[in-house]
């Protein structure tokens, strides 16, 4: 084939038409011939096809001798219509781009016409193409009603607990540690239930999330943990990334995992290490991502006055921004625990609600903010604000059983074990190897004195490994059902324990402690170093019992039964003169003497772990295997009316009786046992003082039980 220029050329030159011979035999042009009238029908069609197979082989011509510049002729049509050459490729042309170069050209034609083979990778694409599925159109989040989040009936400014030193450390540790001066006003406890800590002898059956803190003035707050927003900052924001808390619930007020790797199933660990990460960004809000990483630095390296100011300002520009406004309301919450401010907190609390209420929030920024808001309530001792926001968030996303399971520690928190239990039965119905479930399930059972239905509960959710299982209150209770129903293998699942780091050993299973004191069932008057009180209490023993006895007529009602849950069996009565280390001054009226003993003791009166009381216990009573709360007190008990035979205390493996006139000493949160074999009543005098290695520090900060 010539070169295409000379085609070129060629195409240019002028053509004469062929001669045509009429019928005549006489030769004329084609020009005139066409031209000519009196042509028949048959020769006008005839002719009108030989035009037509002219044209259609002039095309293939054109094609296959490639005698136009196609280039040339797009440029000239783009030019015609004020066009540029990649508008022209993105419109009709582009279709028939057969080779995969981007512009509709001669080889395109020829593998149009079949001249020519499609690429191959062309024919990849294309199958690629062809095979790739669409992503599914995302659900939109259902509307969020104008009450969105109603908090507690109450004025949250003059809230019931501002007053009360009953703390929650709601992190959840077990282990007493070091704290502020001041914490953030701290929770109330779970409500009182039988076994209660908190108000109660011993631990028996309670929900109580409290972590006491043994505070060092200095120590420092962490800062917390948040999750992380949607994409990853550039390098050089150096923004750290966050990490949803969960709050587990771990919600703080949720129990806090003290789970060791290997000891977690490898399809947990997997199933872990996939979680995805929280978008908190709404499309917009990508658009000022820089901004809101430059305030998250600030917040994140405790710069949290500079951070509160930049998301202030950012909130100003982007009212509708729920980022913003949740980065506003992290940093509100960092400032208050640095303040120390229950009023700023409060005002964290309420950006958070204002967050999750705006229009474009992302589903995973309204969870992560109203969890938080649930957690910040819950700190406040705003339980039934916490349990409303629970129930919004469970309404919001009924699929999210870990919210359920958050909702039920709420109804603990309150006292509320019906509708807990009505939760956890939900939650077991849908997901019934849900390990948290039946944790909490079987604890409730246990609170109703179900024992034996209890125990497979708390072991099935004990040997689950899930999230919020590991927690020292489910060792406790499931040990002390199986010791109540005659099973030896108590002692393995208190091992268990010991070795989780729940108890200080198989034997002293209390579980709020603090580290370091020195630990042994059994004491001695010089061991403690309260040898005058000891003094006082026996030189007098007589006139305390004499008092005791004046009181214990059944028609006063001033002994009530022991309702901690302690009996197998036996009447066993008690009468309280001081408790979590307040004066009950009706009971003291009635015993003034006996009060007036022991006033100038504050190792004992103001002992907010401990109480002072009568003890009386009838015939044929015995009191399960138990131990007391807290490590932080010693128990006297002083003999007052103590029959021959018959009564004994055992306390770890060692067994003693009482004696008129003398005190025993021991450390109740050893497992201690006792027996009432004798014909008549036994009646003790039972003093709680401070462990006499507690600071002043500690004892003025550690909260009551």
């Amino acid at each position: 084939m010539a070169p295409r220029k000379n085609f070129r050329n060629q195409a240019k030159k002028e053509v004469r038409p062929a001669a045509v011979v009429n019928k005549n035999g006489v030769k004329v042009e084609a020009s005139v011939a066409a031209s000519g009238g009196g042509f028949s029908g048959t020769k006008i069609f005839t002719w009108f096809m030989v035009l037509a197979l002219l044209g259609v082989w002039s095309s293939v011509a054109v094609v296959w001798f490639d005698l136009v510049d196609y280039d040339n002729v797009i440029a000239e049509r783009a030019k015609e219509f004020r066009l540029n050459f990649s508008e022209v490729l993105q419109g009709k042309l582009s279709a028939y781009d057969a080779d995969g170069d981007g512009d509709f050209d001669v080889e395109d034609a020829k593998v149009l016409l079949g001249l020519k083979e499609r690429p191959v990778s062309v024919l990849l694409r294309e199958a690629k193409e062809e095979s790739a599925v669409k992503e599914p159109a995302a659900v939109p989040l259902p509307p969020i009603s104008d009450d969105f989040i109603p908090d507690d009936s109450r004025d949250e400014a003059t809230h019931p607990y501002e007053d009360e030193n009953n703390a929650i450390d709601t992190k959840g540790e077990l282990v007493e540690k070091a704290q502020p001066q001041q914490t953030l006003e701290e929770s109330k406890q779970y409500n009182n239930q039988p076994g209660s800590p908190e108000t109660k002898e011993t631990v028996q059956v309670r929900y109580n999330a409290e972590a006491e803190s043994v505070p060092e003035p200095e120590a420092d707050v962490e800062p917390e943990v948040e999750p992380e927003v949607e994409s990853v900052p550039e390098p050089e924001a150096d923004v750290e990334p966050e990490v949803e808390s969960v709050p587990e619930l771990e919600a703080e007020f949720v129990p806090k995992l003290k789970e060791n790797a290997e000891d977690q199933p490898k399809d947990k660990l997997k199933e872990k290490a996939k979680k995805k990460k929280p978008k908190l960004l709404n499309k917009f809000e990508k658009t000022i991502k820089t901004e809101i990483d430059a305030a998250e630095k600030l917040r994140k390296k405790g710069k949290v006055e500079e951070a509160v100011r930049a998301f202030e300002t950012l909130v100003l520009q982007y009212p509708q921004s729920p980022r913003c406004r949740y980065g506003k309301a992290l940093a509100e919450d960092g400032l208050a625990e640095k303040m120390l401010s229950n009023d700023m907190l409060q005002k964290a609390i309420g950006t958070y609600k204002e967050a999750s209420e705006l229009p474009n929030a992302t589903p995973d920024l309204i969870k992560a903010t109203l969890k938080k808001r649930a957690e910040r309530q819950q700190f406040l001792g705003r339980m039934r604000g916490a349990l409303a926001t629970l129930e919004k968030l469970v309404q919001i996303f009924p699929e999210d059983m870990a919210l359920k399971n958050d909702l039920g520690v709420a109804h603990l928190l309150i006292g509320d074990n019906n509708s807990a239990k009505r939760v956890y039965e939900e939650v077991l119905a849908t997901a019934p190897s849900d390990g948290f479930a039946k944790v909490h399930y079987g604890f409730i059972l246990k609170s109703e004195n179900k024992i034996a239905e209890s125990i497979p509960f708390l072991r099935d959710g004990l040997e689950s490994g899930d999230p919020g299982t590991d927690d020292g209150r489910f060792y406790f209770h499931l040990g002390d059902a199986l010791q109540r129903m005659g099973d030896d293998s108590a002692y393995k699942w208190y091992e268990r324990g010991h070795q989780r780091g729940h108890f200080a050993s198989v034997w002293q299973r209390s579980l709020y402690n603090v580290d370091g004191l020195k630990a042994q069932p059994w004491w001695t008057p010089k061991d403690t170093g309260y040898m005058d009180l000891v003094k006082t209490l026996e030189r007098n023993w007589r006139i305390i019992r004499d008092e005791a006895q004046s009181v214990m007529d059944k028609t006063t009602g001033l002994f009530v039964p022991e309702e901690e849950n302690l009996r197998e069996k036996g009447e066993w009565g008690q009468f309280t003169l001081w408790q979590q280390g307040k004066k009950a001054g009706e009971s003291c009226r009635s015993v003034p003497k006996t009060c007036g003993l022991l006033e100038r003791y504050p190792e004992a009166t103001g002992c907010k772990r401990g109480q002072i009381k009568f003890s009386v216990m009838q015939p044929g009573t015995h009191v399960w295997p138990h131990t007391g709360p807290t490590n932080c007190r010693l128990r006297m008990h002083l003999g007052l009316v103590i029959p021959k035979t018959g009564c004994k205390i055992r306390c770890t493996n060692d067994t003693r009786a009482w004696e008129e006139g003398k005190v025993l000493i021991f450390d109740d949160s050893f497992e201690h046992e006792v027996w009432q074999d004798a014909d008549s009543y036994r009646l003790i005098f039972i003093v709680d003082v401070w462990h006499p290695e507690l600071t002043q520090y500690q004892r003025q900060t550690l909260s009551p039980i």
